[in-house]
């Protein structure tokens, strides 16, 4: 009795400090630098749940104070060229307490707090581990995530899409909120059937994902990461059995081949394996989400853009990369110098930690031409860096894009009178940027 108490205590104290590094200690910082005026406070606080939300005037007035700003928090980076500096350099890694990265006592407690759940922001998940260890893990999971097998499976993308589409014609109500209806239960479906798991298991899918999603924030209340981490744990579980399962009977699926690769005698271990469809289950979901109800409400919005792709179909790829340029399912991502560096001519010490906002970097007027503007024809708009750089760069890249491109064009084809309500509602999340409601008639 005695023993399970004191497991119990450890491992509330352990969760304690998870919270307090990778978000009450964030949010407590940046809260208030940002009541002192520091504009790093000001991008990550301002403005999420609004669909009004825009921070393009504070995108400019950071990139105006040089290629690198000191926060309170950390340095940040608006420029693109100096965001693919910092993402492809090898002297900056993930992970803002890494013990390789002079993290001091952040780092040993961090390492002490690590939780033996699946966590997208912990080893061995492939956004949290460097090379060789990184080589190895992204060689082998890389001979079954290709770009064919990416296309193999937008038919039956198309065919989910179009389910979906059929239901929302058979419900007979011309309003519903698109975010659980379509957005959502699109790609969770599709990221099912990467895992092989049964459709009967979509809607318990679903709710895990959006908890798991959360892990990928920062800032997060004690309450919400509780929740976050209950999630994590339940699909974790989950998950031991599914392997289990498809060792003895496995199928056609990616997860399938995964555990089934092999590369001179190497394979993935059972945690890497976890780790990996984890990733792909908590990052790919939310995302993707995000990706479509973005779209929805750009192209709703700028109707000229839809006018558009209706004359010219073979846009609809080029369009999803622009609702990727421009508002991008993902604010931002952090490395830290793991020694000593000098990025944009500016020395850098161990231990600092650079925020690299992908979203200005999307709107960098030195590489887009009237950056601001959303424009389906914009010949580079895939120059973005939405999917991150480097090493790190976002194993579901092309995945994410053909869902975003198929669930879009089949939405607005089958509806093309489609207008959005009022209500609709972005996420209250910091670095996770779409809308948790878009109420919409269809026609």
């Amino acid at each position: 009795m005695a023993g399970r108490t004191l497991h119990r205590v450890e491992r509330t104290a352990k969760q304690g400090v998870r919270w307090v590094l990778g978000h009450g200690l964030p949010r407590t910082v940046i809260t208030r630098s940002a009541k002192k005026g520091d504009l790093q406070g000001d991008l990550i606080l301002s403005g999420p749940g609004s669909h009004t939300f825009d921070l393009a005037d504070l995108f400019e007035e950071v990139r105006a104070q040089g290629p690198l700003y000191r926060g309170a928090f950390s340095m940040v980076a608006t420029d693109q060229s100096v965001i693919r500096e910092v993402l492809t350099s090898p002297d900056f890694v993930t992970g803002f307490f890494a013990p390789d990265a002079g993290g001091g006592w952040m780092a040993k407690a961090g390492t002490w707090a690590a939780s033996d759940v699946f966590n997208p922001i912990q080893p061995p998940s492939l956004l949290a581990t460097e090379p060789p260890a990184h080589t190895r893990y992204r060689k082998l999971v890389t001979r079954v995530f290709t770009v064919k097998a990416v296309e193999r499976l937008r038919g039956r993308t198309e065919e989910i899409a179009r389910e979906l589409l059929d239901d929302l014609e058979r419900s007979g109500s011309s309003e519903v909120d698109l975010v659980p209806r379509y957005c959502g239960l699109l790609p969770i479906t599709v990221i099912s059937e990467v895992l092989g798991v049964p459709v009967e298991l979509r809607e318990r899918m679903l709710e895990m994902g959006k908890g798991a999603a959360l892990s990928l924030d920062i800032g997060l209340d004690w309450g919400t990461f509780r929740g976050m981490e209950a999630a994590l744990e339940e699909f974790d579980t989950w998950l031991r059995g599914h392997l289990d399962h498809i060792a003895a009977h496995p199928g056609d699926d990616l997860l399938s081949q995964l555990v089934a690769v092999r590369e001179d005698g190497d394979r993935l271990s059972e945690p890497e394996l976890r780790a990996i469809a984890g990733l792909v289950f908590a990052a790919g979901f939310e995302t993707t989400v995000n990706l479509i109800g973005n779209g929805i409400a750009l192209l709703h919005d700028n109707p000229d853009q839809l006018d558009i792709l209706r004359e010219r179909p073979e846009l609809w790829a080029n369009a999803a990369d622009e609702v990727l340029r421009l508002d991008p399912p993902v604010l931002l991502t952090g490395r830290v110098a793991r020694r000593d560096s000098v990025i944009a001519g500016e020395p850098i010490s161990r231990g600092t930690i650079i925020n690299t906002i992908l979203a200005a970097a999307n709107r960098d007027p030195a590489v887009f031409t009237d950056p601001h503007v959303f424009d389906v024809t914009r010949e580079n708009a895939r120059d973005h860096i939405s999917f991150s750089s480097g090493r790190h760069f976002c194993l579901g890249a092309a995945l994410a894009r053909m869902e975003g491109e198929v669930g879009l064009r089949l939405l607005f084809e089958r509806f093309p009178d489609l207008k959005l309500l009022d209500g609709r509602e972005r996420h209250p999340t910091r670095i996770l940027r779409g809308y948790s409601h878009l109420p919409a008639k269809l026609s």
